[in-house]
């Protein structure tokens, strides 16, 4: 079996590379948060998540040089922990509260109550979604992460995190406009 160049550089730069937990991983807390909530849409499940992920992150110390990516490497973690966790308590049809939003102190009460009830649609929408399509939506719209990142954290291919996300928005967008316009 031969070694690229390429190989042996990334191997190199991986090593050279140290990963910190503090510096590192920690500061992913509230991006594994947020994904776990996501998925269980339960506070305190999404944190018990996160400490998991944590403490599995930790487990794997010695293998951190070996990862192309420390932080997809916890978010897939964190995202299996999370289905498995939701999964088992069945919190598939519980709504996002609206507790989880923050509101800009500069809208006028009215606009707040509007803007409100925009976004608590939003998330209903949202939960409505099959997972798939909701971990995708996550990770892209709110964490920003690139189409590679998505198609590696959530084990299929760069076309499917497209053509799922295309289909999530439309889905939601024609939702939207249905309840805007009609009330349904």
């Amino acid at each position: 079996m031969s070694v690229t160049f390429v190989q042996l550089t990334r191997h190199y730069y991986r090593a050279m590379q140290e990963i910190s937990f503090r510096n590192d991983i920690l500061p992913l807390k509230d991006k594994l948060y947020r994904l776990a909530f996501r998925i269980t849409l339960n506070s305190a499940e999404a944190e018990d998540v996160v400490q998991d992920t944590m403490i599995r992150v930790w487990d794997k110390r010695d293998e951190w040089p070996n990862f192309e990516s420390i932080e997809a490497y916890c978010l897939t973690v964190a995202r299996n922990l999370a289905i498995d966790r939701s999964e088992k308590i069945d919190s598939q049809h519980m709504e996002l509260t609206p507790e989880t939003q923050e509101l800009p102190d500069a809208l006028n009460p009215y606009e707040q109550l509007a803007q409100s009830e925009q976004l608590g649609l939003i998330h209903r929408l949202l939960n409505e979604l099959p997972e798939k399509q909701r971990s995708i939506m996550q990770l892209r719209d709110i964490e920003g992460k690139s189409y590679k990142e998505i198609a590696d954290i959530l084990q299929i291919t760069e076309e499917q995190v497209k053509i799922n996300l295309f289909r999530s928005r439309q889905k939601i967008k024609q939702r939207y406009t249905e309840i805007e316009d009609y009330g349904l």
